[in-house]
This record gives C-alpha cells, sequence and structure tokens, in this order.
C-alpha cells in the first residue's frame, strides 16, 4: 500500500541520492585546502600541527595540501598515504558514529602512525576513551561514507 509517507521517504532517497554520491573524500575548508590549510607532515616531524603557506601546496585526491616547507611538500608527494589524515580529514569520531562532520587541527591523535583528526577538542577526549573501538567503527563505515 502506497501512503503518502512512503511516497515522501522515495522522494527523499532519489533526492539525497546525488548529494550522496558527490560527497568528497577529502575534507577541505572553503579555499579547498585540505587539513585546514595546515602541514600534515608536521604532525609527524615537529610534533604539533603547523599551518601550511600556499607557496608550498600539493595538488592531491582532488584537494590542495599545504606545507611549511619544500621538503616536508616533497615528503608528502613521496607518500601521500602515510601523511594524510584518516577518514579524508574528516573527524575520526563522527565516521565511528556513520556520519560526516569537519575537524580541526589543532584536535589530532597519530595512533599506529595514523593520523586522526576530529571536530574539536572535546570530541576527541571522546573519541580517545575507546580509540580501538572508534578506529575498528570508523574503518567499517568508511567506505559508505565517503561513497
Amino acid at each position: 500500500m502506497i501512503t503518502r509517507r512512503s511516497t515522501i521517504l522515495s522522494m527523499f532517497a532519489i533526492l539525497a541520492t546525488p548529494a550522496l554520491a558527490a560527497r568528497p573524500q577529502i575534507f577541505t575548508n572553503a579555499d579547498g585546502a585540505a587539513a585546514g590549510g595546515y602541514d600534515v607532515t608536521s604532525y609527524f616531524t615537529a610534533g604539533q600541527p603547523m599551518p601550511g603557506q600556499t607557496g608550498f601546496s600539493a595538488d592531491w585526491m582532488g584537494a590542495i595540501w599545504l606545507f611549511t616547507s619544500s621538503r616536508n611538500r616533497n615528503m608528502f608527494a613521496a607518500s601521500p598515504k602515510a601523511y594524510a589524515p584518516q577518514y579524508g580529514g574528516h573527524c575520526a569520531y563522527a565516521a565511528s558514529k556513520n556520519a560526516l562532520a569537519s575537524a580541526v587541527p589543532e584536535a589530532w591523535t597519530i595512533v599506529d602512525n595514523k593520523l586522526y583528526l576530529n571536530f574539536n577538542l572535546g570530541v576527541r577526549s571522546r573519541w580517545r576513551q575507546n580509540i580501538t573501538g572508534n578506529i575498528e567503527l570508523a574503518d567499517g563505515f568508511w567506505p559508505g561514507l565517503h561513497g
């Protein structure tokens, strides 16, 4: 039996499908810069996030990645998957909840040589309460999230 509710839900699913399919794999800011414009290699080399500079940039996965130096840019270019944040730079905690959310450069964690970003420091604190479980959940949800 076709009801008004089922018709509305079907229309929503049809309308939402193109939007879901168009989700970017890499989270970028309004300028198209990944990781909020921060140098993702700096988390590993300096132990802290450092703002990148437009003079040292690379294009990878449809996003602009900024770096503090040509050395860092070259390190990234040689092995982008080693430095790029997990889940395309989206919030790792949100990904563990089967959702997408933005992330800030200051809310970060490195686990097993992988960079994870979170929505804010409070969310990072919640994510850190069960890092292993949250990573397992996010790894399972991620393929369907970035579509």
